[in-house]
């Protein structure tokens, strides 16, 4: 057992600093192109915080786990509002702007709402996830047309973040194509690793593979998001947390499990529809109060997103 625990840290380990080369290689290689940095943060930062659920979920279908792809998804959505969201906001309380409350939140409740019917027959099948596929791409425009109406206090805020946490500057593309590559490969390796030890610990502990991916694969497969909010929140960008936040998760339902049930279409155990999807859906609602009440998310409203992380995932587990 403690060579697969070795085994899944290392893999978590690869899979970050996977996702952290191919963003960074991407947002530079974009930026030579001139993409600019408002659209980097909208898009590339965000959806690159995604690539190792991603990654995980399209291996662990392929190689005929779908339980574990299921459950990683559904796993980070609760962490990503409950463990995420909580500590940026113990780290520091975050002030939202009008964007996220009457925007980002309503469309990240709709989008999550909107996979009930698509689960209800406990199977995604490939038109299923070519229209998760289509809401992605719908997304993704809608973001950025309304990205024009903006203040500039909130745009300046993604720029400076976009260029400062990809690091943006005047490397080759050969060089940016080879950190996207590494950062490719990254993930894959990782992904492997982490399925291989996932399925291990699973069958050592006797538990099911979708306990697993709601649990150690999910939490492990959130660090990016948790890293690039925590940060977010010390600097004072809370729109940058926030939104890493809501935007992982809509792409989490839509790109992820549309691209692995496209490639492999997955049948879904009964607990996602009766357990997993109702915690998930429960902890985006009560994210709508707290974000409606001031546009701020204090500390003790962290510690309440904490302790809703806590006790939904115990009633999932339980």
């Amino acid at each position: 057992m403690s060579r697969e625990i070795l085994l899944f840290i290392g893999g978590v380990g690869v899979l970050y600093f996977g996702a952290e080369w191919l963003v960074r290689g991407s947002a530079r290689l974009a930026s030579s192109m001139g993409v600019k940095p408002i659209v980097l943060g909208l898009t590339v930062v965000s959806m690159g915080t995604s690539a190792p659920e991603l990654v995980i979920s399209v291996v662990a279908s392929w190689s005929g786990n779908a339980d574990l792809a299921i459950g990683n998804v559904m796993g980070s959505n609760l962490a990503n509002i409950g463990l995420v969201l909580g500590i940026s906001a113990i780290t520091r309380p975050l002030v939202v702007s009008g964007r996220v409350v009457t925007r980002e939140v309503p469309v990240m409740l709709i989008i999550t709402a909107a996979l009930l019917p698509i689960i209800w027959d406990l199977h995604i099948g490939r038109l299923e996830g070519l229209a998760l596929i289509a809401m992605v791409i719908a997304y993704l425009a809608f973001i950025l047309w309304t990205a024009k109406e903006e203040g500039t206090a909130v745009l300046g805020e993604y720029e400076e973040f976009a260029r400062e946490a990809v690091g943006l500057s005047a490397w080759t593309s050969a060089r940016d194509i080879g950190l996207i590559a590494m950062g490719v490969a990254g993930l894959v390796l990782g992904a492997f690793a982490i399925r291989e030890s996932a399925i291990a610990i699973a069958e050592g502990m006797g538990i099911s593979e979708l306990v697993i991916g709601l649990t150690l694969v999910s939490i492990g497969t959130s660090l990016p998001e948790l890293a690039t909010c925590v940060v977010a929140a010390w600097r004072r960008e809370a729109d940058i947390a926030v939104g890493n936040v809501l935007g992982s998760n809509v792409f989490n339902l839509t790109a992820v499990l549309g691209i692995t049930s496209t490639i492999t279409p997955m049948d879904i155990s009964p607990a996602v529809l009766q357990l997993d999807f109702p915690a998930v859906m429960i902890i985006s609602v009560l994210l709508v109060p707290i974000v409606r009440a001031d546009s701020t998310i204090r500390r003790r409203e962290g510690f309440f997103l904490l302790g809703a992380y806590v006790t939904l995932g115990y009633w999932v587990l339980s």
